[in-house]
C-alpha cells in the first residue's frame, strides 16, 4: 500500500510539473513574444519621431517601451518559477512592498497622478505576504490606468502594523463598471485575482465605487492567518 501511494504521489507530481511546463511554454510563445514586439516597435516609433513631434508622443512611446521591458523581465522571472529554475543565480527576487516606490513612479510616467503614503515599518519575516500586497496594489493601479478615465488623483496607502498590514488604492475617476452577465470584464477578473491573493492569507478585500466618484480597493493582511500557508 505504501509503494502504491508513493507511485501515485510521483505521478501526481509529474503531472503538475508537466502542466507547469506547458503553461510556461504558452506564456513564452504567445505573451512574451507579443510583449517583445511591443517593446521593439515602441523603440522604432520613437526613433522615427522628428523634432516637430509633440513631446507627449515621445513620452508615451518611451513609457510603452519601458513598461513593456519591465513586464518582460517580470514574465521571464515567472517563467523561471514555472520551470523550477528558482535557484538560478541570475533570478531576480519577486517584488515586495519595498519596491512599491518604483511601481508608483512607473505609473506616474504613464501620466497617472499618484501619491504614496507609507506608514510604519516593514516586517522582513513576512516577505511572502508583502509580495501578495504588492500584487494587489499593482493590479489596482493597472485597473486605474485602464478604467478610471479622467483621473485627477490616485492615492496609494500602505500601513504596516505589528500584526499585519493594510493597503489601499483610491482614485477619483469613473471606476469599474459592474458586471452585467456571466462574462466578467477584464477589471472584474483583476478584482477576483486580488481577492484570491488576499484570502489565501486569511485577509479581506473591499472594493467598490466611492460616493463622490471614483473607486477604492482596500486589503487587510494578517501576519498570523487562521491556517498555515507555505510561502
Amino acid at each position: 500500500a505504501t509503494q502504491r501511494a508513493e507511485v501515485s504521489m510521483q505521478r501526481a507530481a509529474r503531472a503538475v510539473a508537466e502542466e507547469r511546463l506547458r503553461i510556461a511554454q504558452e506564456l513564452h510563445d504567445v505573451v512574451a513574444h507579443s510583449i517583445s514586439v511591443i517593446a521593439v516597435q515602441a523603440g522604432v516609433g520613437s526613433h522615427f519621431l522628428d523634432d516637430s513631434a509633440p513631446a507627449e508622443a515621445r513620452d508615451a512611446l518611451d513609457a510603452i517601451s519601458q513598461t513593456s521591458r519591465a513586464t518582460l523581465a517580470e514574465l521571464r522571472r515567472l517563467l523561471g518559477v514555472l520551470r523550477g529554475e528558482d535557484g538560478a543565480p541570475s533570478r531576480q527576487p519577486a517584488p515586495t512592498l519595498s519596491d512599491i516606490g518604483e511601481l508608483v513612479e512607473r505609473t506616474r510616467e504613464l501620466g497617472v497622478p499618484v501619491t504614496l503614503d507609507v506608514r510604519g515599518t516593514p516586517d522582513a519575516e513576512h516577505r511572502a505576504v508583502e509580495m501578495s500586497a504588492y500584487r494587489v496594489i499593482q493590479e489596482a493601479l493597472t485597473n486605474v490606468i485602464k478604467h478610471a478615465g479622467e483621473t485627477r488623483r490616485v492615492e496609494v496607502t500602505v500601513a504596516h502594523r505589528r500584526d499585519g498590514l493594510d493597503v489601499e488604492v483610491a482614485d477619483d475617476g469613473r471606476g469599474l463598471a459592474q458586471p452585467t452577465s456571466s462574462d466578467l470584464p477584464s477589471g472584474q477578473h483583476g478584482l477576483l485575482g486580488m481577492r484570491e491573493r488576499v484570502e489565501v492569507w486569511g485577509g479581506t478585500l473591499d472594493a467598490g465605487p466611492r460616493p463622490g466618484g471614483g473607486f477604492t480597493v482596500r486589503a487587510t493582511f494578517p501576519y498570523e492567518p487562521a491556517f498555515a500557508v507555505e510561502a
